[in-house]
């Protein structure tokens, strides 16, 4: 029994002794969060050579539109697809993507503007086939885009920088196939 009683006041007193501040304690960890813009990504320019140089302008106009949703800009983004409404309406493009463009140009809402630039995108496949003289565009598909249905957009490079999530999924995505 003093054997016991010895060995509880040892480790009682030990227990006292360690929860005491003591000067050789460890700081705590100083966390640093980073306040700076969030980084800013920019969609390659295309080295392809058009046969028409307005479908040019329409692709380069849409990849502003690109880049604006990759970085998830609503207020870019409606002001590029506002752009590219005129070049549409002088290149006579079918009413779906008219529709959609000028859906995108007037809205303020990233999730809206995603959602139409699906459509803009299948409108503006159409027009780039056949229209290359050469180089490569990129048809890049996202299999988790709206939930899980799946959208496709075209692109100058084979790097993904996905338009439909932005910085959430920013990679998320493959190369379909080539448009030449």
């Amino acid at each position: 029994m003093k054997k016991l009683s010895l060995i509880f006041f040892a480790i009682t007193a030990f227990a006292v002794s360690s929860c005491k501040d003591s000067p050789n304690q460890a700081e705590p960890e100083v966390v640093t969060v980073d306040n700076a813009a969030p980084k800013t990504y920019e969609i390659a320019k295309t080295e392809a050579e058009f046969n028409d140089p307005k479908v040019e302008a329409v692709f380069e106009q849409y990849l502003q539109i690109e880049a604006a949703l990759v970085n998830t800009d609503a207020s870019k983004t409606a002001a590029a697809a506002s752009k590219l409404q005129e070049m549409l309406k002088e290149m006579s493009a079918d009413e779906a993507t008219q529709t959609s463009v000028a859906a995108m140009a007037g809205s303020e809402d990233i999730k809206v503007q995603r959602e139409n630039f699906e459509t803009l995108s299948t409108g503006l496949e159409k027009i780039l086939t056949g229209a290359l003289k050469s180089g490569t565009l990129y048809k890049q598909y996202c299999p988790m885009a709206f939930n899980n249905k799946g959208a496709y957009w075209i692109s100058s490079s084979k790097d993904i920088l996905n338009p439909y999530f932005g910085d959430k999924m920013l990679k998320c995505g493959r190369v379909d196939s080539e448009v030449k």
